[in-house]
C-alpha cells in the first residue's frame, strides 16, 4: 500500500470542522467502512453535545470527533496504538494541535497506553487536558456503537468487552477505565440538561 499523504491547506477556525471531516472521509470511507460509519456518528453525537462546552471549543470538539480514529488506517499504523498513531500522522501534516492532542488522548488512552507499554511515551508527547471538551468527546465516542448505533455507556463499555473478549488488552483497559469513562459521559449529560434549562 501506497503512504497516505494529505496536502494540508492553512484554514481558519472556521474551516476546521470541515477540514476534518474531509480527512476523515478520505482516509477512512473506502479503507474502514465500517469504522467511517462510527465516525459519522460519533462526529454527529458532538455536534448535539456542542452546547455543553464553551462556545470556542464547539469546533475543536467536533473536528477531533472526526478524526479520532483515524489512526486504525494501515498507511498511518506506528505502534498499533490508534490514539497516538492518528495524532502523530496529524502533526505531521501540521493540523491544529489542540485538536491533534484530544485525538491522541481520547476515550481515557492515557490508561489504554499504559496497558500497552506506551503511557510516558504519549504523555511526553501530547498534552492531555481535563476539560468538558474532552469529556463530551469521549461521551460522544463511548454512546455510540462499532455501526453508529446509539448506546448507554455502560452498554458501550459492555459490547466493547464482549467483541475483545476476556483476555485483550482493549478489555484490560475498558474495565480498568470504567469509571473515568461513565464519569465523564455522566458529567456531559449534567451539563446538556443545564443547557437545555436555561435556553428553555
Amino acid at each position: 500500500m501506497r503512504p497516505v499523504s494529505w496536502s494540508r491547506s492553512v484554514v481558519s477556525m472556521a474551516g476546521l470542522v470541515e477540514e476534518a471531516r474531509a480527512i476523515a472521509e478520505r482516509l477512512m470511507s473506502v479503507e474502514l467502512p465500517r469504522r467511517w460509519r462510527h465516525v459519522q456518528a460519533v462526529a454527529r453525537t458532538a455536534g448535539e453535545a456542542s452546547s455543553a462546552v464553551e462556545p470556542t471549543d464547539r469546533d475543536p470538539l467536533v473536528a477531533a470527533a472526526w478524526l479520532h480514529d483515524i489512526g486504525y488506517v494501515r498507511g498511518l499504523v506506528d505502534t498499533g496504538f490508534h490514539p497516538l498513531d492518528g495524532a502523530r500522522w496529524l502533526r505531521r501534516h501540521e493540523f491544529d494541535p489542540r485538536v491533534t492532542a484530544l485525538v491522541a488522548n481520547h476515550s481515557c488512552a492515557l490508561i489504554e497506553a499504559d496497558e500497552r507499554g506506551l503511557a510516558d511515551v504519549l504523555a511526553a508527547e501530547f498534552a492531555n487536558e481535563s476539560t468538558a471538551t474532552t469529556d463530551a468527546l469521549w461521551y460522544s465516542d463511548m454512546t455510540t456503537g462499532p455501526d453508529g448505533q446509539p448506546f448507554e455507556v455502560t452498554e458501550r463499555l459492555d459490547e466493547i468487552d464482549q467483541r475483545y473478549g476476556p483476555d485483550h488488552v482493549v478489555t484490560r483497559f475498558i474495565r480498568r477505565a470504567r469509571p473515568e469513562i461513565v464519569g465523564a459521559v455522566r458529567r456531559t449529560e449534567q451539563r446538556l440538561a443545564r443547557a437545555r434549562t436555561a435556553s428553555a
